[in-house]
């Protein structure tokens, strides 16, 4: 009989010399497409001959669809996830961000009530303060999601007609324009709809540049928190303790606005809180290595995970934002203290 485990490995041999699975060019004439071309010339008025040659040029990555399929926010586990973002390196470069960017990050705290820090750590969360901010084609991202992903190809079409609609007002080149394996763009990776009603021309200079200008990319993070219900000065999270015996009861895996300081309370639920009883807050079930910490959010919390639907995205943002506060205060005070030093004598 032939070996069935020296043919299974002859097989994995034979699929790894072919390597990865290559980018397709677009078929313009799907039938899908071919909608989606119409749509855009009888809504918008596209010219039809130029979209089908703008699509045409776009490839449809199987590497953007293995991307989609395992993101880090359900992959892991919070003890796994957070070490990807609460590190020195990422501290160290938030002081030095936050330096660099000062005015920036407070003239949108300012107008927005956004608190510097938090501003700051979505940037490092997001894009490492804009040094990493994709290397996918925009274009490629939502062609290949709008037509080759079917779990949410309504919600990529969309996107892709928002780019083509921001492409085309802000005179920007869409076979140029780079960012994530979903699409999105500048330090700050808003999707292209998120580009266009949150992005804020803090300058005034007639146009907004989400990957250079950062007056501009400060105020936009400050102005997408802001209006989706950001509360100025409130507590973003809190430590908790459960009793043993109550943790079974209790679900601290729910994203939803779902309980109140007093509800938790009233179900056990042992933290710190400088608000009213009937807040909103979420109960929060933090995997570590030696079993579940419980936290509780509040509205702030939830505002952060707007930005990205993950509780691990905001505790990490939540943490990275203290971390670097905190060196930027002792930089402070260090340079504070050595400036008003005397100056000694030989």
């Amino acid at each position: 009989m032939r070996n069935p485990l020296a043919g299974a490995l002859l097989l994995c041999a034979a699929l790894l010399a072919l390597g990865p699975e290559p980018a397709a060019g677009l078929d313009i004439k799907r039938t899908e497409v071919k909608e989606f071309i119409a749509h855009m010339a009888d809504t918008y008025g596209f010219k039809k001959r130029a979209l089908r040659k703008l699509l045409k040029s776009a490839d449809s990555q199987p590497a953007i669809l293995d991307a989609m399929a395992k993101p880090a926010e359900k992959a892991k586990l919070w003890y796994e996830y957070r070490p990807i973002f609460i590190n020195e390196r990422r501290i160290r470069e938030g002081s030095e961000f936050w330096t660099a960017h000062r005015q920036a990050l407070d003239e949108a705290s300012i107008k927005t009530g956004v608190a510097p820090e938090y501003l700051a750590a979505i940037l490092g969360v997001e894009t490492y303060y804009g040094r990493l901010t994709g290397t996918y084609r925009v274009l490629d991202a939502l062609v290949t999601l709008s037509f080759d992903y079917p779990p949410r190809e309504k919600f990529f079409r969309d996107e892709l007609e928002q780019f083509l609609l921001l492409t085309r007002d802000a005179h920007l080149d869409p076979k140029t324009l780079r960012g994530s394996y979903a699409g999105a763009m500048g330090a700050p990776q808003f999707m292209p709809s998120n580009y266009r009603r949150f992005a804020v021309d803090a300058d005034a200079n007639g146009r907004i540049d989400l990957w250079n200008d950062w007056p501009d990319v400060c105020a936009s993070v400050g102005n997408y928190l802001k209006e989706h219900g950001w509360n100025a000065g409130e507590p973003v999270l809190s430590e908790a303790t459960v009793p043993p015996e109550k943790a079974g009861d209790l679900d601290g895996r729910k994203l939803a606005l779902s309980e109140t300081v007093g509800s938790l309370a009233a179900k056990g639920v042992s933290f710190d809180a400088a608000l009213a009883p009937d807040a909103p807050a979420i109960l929060i079930a933090a995997d570590e290595a030696d079993g579940v910490h419980w936290r509780v959010g509040y509205n702030n919390f939830f505002v952060i995970t707007r930005y990205n639907h993950s509780a691990l995205y905001a505790m990490a943002v939540y943490e990275l934002a203290a971390a670097v506060k905190q060196r930027v205060q002792l930089n402070d005070a260090a340079e504070l203290a050595t400036s008003a030093a005397p100056a000694t004598t030989p």
